[in-house]
């Protein structure tokens, strides 16, 4: 098992690739850095061997299906996420694994946002993006991570191992984010520089396709997290509903002691049957859930006792 390894996702980044392998060797000389390459068509690969990284392949296109490869095939004490870009500092590198290693934080962000982020981002539509997803994931999830959204991350053993990745792409970090949440982990958030992309190095984020994913996986999140709460506000707003069509038939039976409409009575009577129906859903899988947590604590023990074999 390493102590540290440094895993660089990567796809087309032969121009920045061996100057980010260089330095990490040099930021954490201990650690074994692997890339793993999706797919590059501009020799990434090569470029990364040369300068010493261990170089694996993930042929399924999209970074969530490059991290799932690499945590089911590394064994190690500390997992540092960087991207292959060069627009993170390896100045920060020893700082975050120090936090895994020594203070049993589970995942520590790297946070952007709280340093050189708007600044040095030339691309706004992203920041605003970014600053939105906290905004919505906090609130809803009552945490209070810095940067949802960021690529450079360090993990412990346990979270990496105990982590059920479903994203496809880009939205990964935001799966990472809530699960850390949702699962009681410690998180840590550490202010690290940001620096934008060299004028010869295209990102592979689509702004507004990518942006759609990441508020769909949010919204799958919340509803597969928060059960009680998301059929509890499907219920509240089907009652609304219900009470603006139903209100004015009551008044006008209290009037006449005559109802003419019938249909939109029949209609409130099946709209308030959901609104109860969807409450006591929330109610079940809300149970299902807190089973699922208790499976999950104990996996975390089998996951610790294998460990330290």
């Amino acid at each position: 098992m390493d102590k540290i390894a440094v895993l660089i996702p990567c796809y087309n980044e032969s121009k920045t690739i061996q100057k980010v392998i260089r330095d990490f060797q040099n930021a954490l000389p201990e650690a074994v850095i692997y890339v793993y390459d999706n797919n590059s068509t501009d020799g990434t690969d090569q470029f990364a061997k040369e300068a010493g990284a261990v170089v694996r392949y993930e042929y399924q296109q999209g970074k969530g299906n490059v991290i799932r490869r690499m945590f089911r095939e590394i064994q190690a004490e500390c997992y540092l996420m960087v991207d292959g870009d060069d627009t993170y500092p390896a100045e920060s590198a020893r700082e975050m694994a120090d936090r895994v290693l020594f203070h049993n934080a589970d995942m520590v962000i790297g946070d952007r946002l709280s340093s050189t982020y708007f600044s040095e981002n030339r691309r706004r539509f992203h920041g605003f993006g970014n600053v939105l997803v906290r905004s919505y994931i906090n609130s809803l999830f009552r945490s209070d991570i810095r940067d949802i959204m960021t690529g450079y991350r360090a993990f412990s053993f346990q979270f990496v191992k105990t982590f059920p990745i479903i994203s496809k792409g880009f939205e990964i970090e935001t799966e990472m984010s809530i699960h850390a949440v949702d699962k009681n982990m410690y998180i840590e958030n550490v202010p690290v520089d940001y620096r934008d992309r060299t004028q010869d190095s295209d990102s592979k984020l689509s702004t507004l396709p990518d942006g759609v994913k990441v508020l769909f996986t949010v919204f799958r999140l919340f509803r597969n997290y928060r059960p009680m709460l998301y059929c509890s506000i499907i219920s509240i707003l089907l009652m609304i509903i219900n009470l603006i069509f139903f209100i004015p038939v009551f008044k006008e039976y209290l009037d006449t002691g005559l109802v003419d409409k019938i249909p939109t009575l029949v209609v409130c009577g099946f709209t308030t049957i959901a609104a109860i129906i969807s409450l006591f859903a929330g109610m079940v899988l809300s149970n299902i859930k807190k089973k699922n947590r208790q499976d999950f604590e104990l996996e975390l023990i089998r996951v610790n006792m294998e460990k330290d074999k």
